[in-house]
């Protein structure tokens, strides 16, 4: 159930039977030369249309913004703060639990430690707040990361690499263009360094050239294959 293409009668007949929701978190950041700058918001959006296709389940719509601080200097990334980022998912969770809905997946494309440390924190606070709500609070990385393990070559890949690339080109083909260089940033250990984009100009974390759509397909079924293990786990209320 897409959210943003139901009726206020399509969504009162839905939560009869279903009281969950799926919120995408992306950002709007740079992925390297050769991918879009919406990278994250496409693969979280992506996982939850095809999750929605198996199981009951409503997604909304994504959020294309997120605190990214790494690449805060690369051309086209734009952030928030993680101030606003709890604000934001606090608020929506608040009005959707208003609407009849109890159970909340909180899907993040984008994994930047911050980021997802906000979103988490948001979560917490809203546990005492409303009793009957039960929230997850995840990664794609975190949901891939052991089955995906054998199909990913590139030691250490994170962003705009063989698994961003693969995901990208298998979802949305005609918006990859062309590849990048391998690259690792070299920030130095424990030092905030002002200058970014010094000690990662290319804004890849990984080597693209090892992505195949084939990759993408199966990386994506992984992830979805987790959303549906997750909601079911919601619903039974197995953890309080």
């Amino acid at each position: 159930m897409i959210l943003e293409e139901m009726t206020m009668t399509q969504v009162e007949a839905g939560l009869v039977t279903c009281r969950t929701v799926y919120i995408p978190f992306g950002a709007l950041e740079e992925h390297g030369s050769h991918l879009p700058l919406s990278t994250d918001t496409i693969q979280a959006y992506e996982v939850g249309k095809r999750a929605a296709e198996r199981i009951p389940l409503f997604v909304a719509p994504p959020i294309h913004y997120g605190n990214c601080r790494s690449t805060n200097q690369h051309p086209g990334t734009i952030s928030i703060s993680t101030t606003t980022l709890r604000s934001l998912l606090k608020d929506l969770v608040r009005s959707f639990y208003g609407q009849g809905f109890r159970n909340v997946i909180v899907l993040t494309g984008h994994a930047g430690g911050a980021h997802r440390m906000a979103l988490q924190d948001a979560g917490e606070e809203l546990l005492p707040e409303l009793p009957e709500l039960r929230i997850a609070v995840v990664t794609e990385y975190e949901l891939a990361k052991e089955q995906g393990r054998g199909l990913v070559e590139t030691p250490n890949d994170a962003h705009a690499g063989e698994i961003e690339t693969s995901r990208i080109m298998h979802s949305h083909p005609q918006l990859v263009q062309g590849s990048s260089p391998a690259e690792y940033p070299s920030f130095p250990t424990g030092i905030l360094v002002r200058d970014k984009r010094r000690y990662w100009p290319g804004g890849v974390w990984g080597d693209p050239s090892k992505a195949t759509p084939e990759k993408g397909a199966k990386l994506e079924e992984l992830v979805v294959a987790k959303v549906v293990e997750l909601v079911k786990v919601l619903e039974e209320g197995r953890y309080v």
